[in-house]
């Protein structure tokens, strides 16, 4: 099981690096439009593009904490925190954006923070 966990923790942050790439590196592709419902022709104003990338470095930097509560710190607790956070972020973007936010940005994230609570890391 504990492989199993440090599997889907591992998702967890691949996907936060991935919207990190989308929102700071690829801020006005298709790719990025089709991902946040939006046209490349808005990704494209400096404003919005300079929020998306701003939003993509905090995405990042989840990312890498989380590999640093795993695998630096091998903290049960540091990865179930980030994992919460992750699990509020998008049930308030599920609430205050569209619901499909909860299962797109959080499915792996509650399912990893259901199996280390029970089973551990």
């Amino acid at each position: 099981m504990i492989i199993l966990n440090t599997i889907l923790v591992l998702l967890v942050a691949l996907e936060f690096f991935f919207i990190f790439y989308l929102e700071t590196v690829a801020t006005t592709s298709e790719r990025t439009g089709k991902a946040f419902g939006m046209t490349t022709e808005e990704l494209s104003r400096e404003s919005v593009s300079l929020l998306f990338k701003n939003q993509g470095v905090y995405n990042g930097l989840i990312g890498i904490l989380l590999l640093i509560a795993l695998f630096g710190f091998h903290s049960k607790n540091g990865v179930l925190l980030l994992l919460g956070y992750i699990i509020l972020v998008a049930v308030y973007g599920g609430i205050s954006s569209n619901p499909k936010i909860i299962l797109k940005q959080g499915a792996l994230a509650i399912a990893a923070f259901i199996l280390i609570f029970i089973f551990g890391i």
